[in-house]
């Protein structure tokens, strides 16, 4: 104990020295780099992006441009106009009204978890969330403001300089920073402590109906051995309930309308005929609380979303194959393509749904209104 008293003593002495004979350099200051906090049993596969790492400071800022109607032509409206916290970050509405009352033609998207999908859009038209974030605002059936003017805004503001400086070590506003200021906000919007997560985690036991439902989501049916299912998670895949991330293959033509009524979808981005009709598969946490439901809304219920899959399905050229081949029953090739759901079936699968609401994320502050 006294050797290392007087080894202490030693490298203290040292340290005064060094300090006294030569200028301390500056310490260099900078975005306070974090991780995402995640599941262990969410995909691990996702890396951050390398030029957009998720920054305390860049959350900060995200979030505030988040809920900035600055962004918007006259001023009346956010991003969080159309993604509300309480709504699972949707907005209630068949589809959402613009600046000015402009209405579009897509039902606004719920958003969580969505570092682990890697296209966006109804359509999957942007490929990263850094693009994502930007569309919106110059979107004339949106937020209706040029970019440049919204760089201007905030460029202009007494508080963002200081808030972009602290996130990127510049004032200088681009859409670049805001578009990476939004995705990274937007990445830490994350889903994880509905009643299905925490029987996930083993901290709670579904009831039957619950556990019914459960089964039949993720089961694909097959009459001839008797094995029901609701046929959900050959789109809406694993805990995520969400589509495949890896490239088209989470957009699917799910039976809306015959081939003479099809919407283009993801064929406006491919220009493939093949694609006509494909609309992504959203993640499903939260459902409840995200009514209406499709790309346009066209649901009202969870009940009419099953009664769509169980015996309305139309059918088309392009219709999904994992739709086409499900069947609680025996049928034939030339037969109406319905999956044969019982109404309790129907029911499970409802109850199993609502467990994927996770009142924890709806109301976390984090993600709140920063200007209220």
């Amino acid at each position: 104990m006294r050797f290392l008293t007087l080894g202490s003593g030693i490298c203290l002495c040292g340290v005064l020295l060094f300090s006294c004979g030569a200028e301390e350099s500056p310490i260099q200051e900078g975005p306070t780099q974090i991780s995402l906090e995640k599941p262990d049993y969410f995909p691990a596969e996702q890396p951050m992006p390398a030029a957009n790492p998720l920054t305390e400071e860049g959350v900060r800022l995200g979030r505030m441009l988040f809920y900035e109607k600055k962004l918007s032509k006259d001023g009346t409206i956010s991003c969080a106009s159309c993604h509300q916290q309480e709504k699972g970050f949707s907005d209630g509405l068949r589809v959402s009204p613009g600046v000015g009352g402009a209405q579009g033609t897509m039902n606004a998207m719920s958003l969580a978890n969505l570092h682990w999908q890697t296209r966006f859009f109804w359509n999957g038209r942007s490929v990263t969330l850094e693009e994502q974030a930007i569309i919106p605002i110059e979107d004339p059936m949106e937020m209706n403001l040029p970019i440049q003017e919204a760089i201007s805004r905030l460029q202009n503001d007494s508080d963002y300089p200081k808030l972009f400086s602290a996130a990127f070590g510049t004032e200088e506003v681009t859409a670049e920073r805001i578009g990476k200021a939004l995705a990274q906000f937007e990445r830490t919007l994350i889903s994880a402590n509905s009643k299905f997560d925490r029987w996930i985690r083993g901290e709670v036991e579904l009831t039957p109906e619950e556990q019914l439902g459960l089964e039949l989501f993720f089961t694909h049916p097959e009459p001839s051995i008797q094995l029901r299912g609701g046929n959900c998670g050959d789109c809406h895949l694993g805990f995520l309930t969400a589509g495949d991330p890896n490239g088209f293959s989470g957009f699917h033509n799910n039976g809306l309308d015959p081939d003479e009524r099809l919407k283009s979808g993801l064929q406006s981005v491919t220009g493939n005929d093949f694609d006509r009709g494909k609309f992504k598969a959203p993640g499903l946490r939260n459902i409840a609380l995200t009514a209406p439901y499709m790309h346009d809304g066209r649901f009202s219920s969870l009940e009419e979303v099953l009664d769509h899959y169980n015996d309305h399905i139309q059918n088309s050229e392009t219709l999904d194959v994992l739709i086409l081949e499900a069947s609680n029953e025996p049928q034939n090739p030339n037969d109406p393509v319905k999956l044969h759901l019982s109404e309790q079936d129907k029911k499970a699968i409802i109850a199993f749904l609502n467990t994927l609401t996770d009142q924890e994320f709806v109301t976390n502050p984090k993600f709140s209104n920063p200007f209220k």
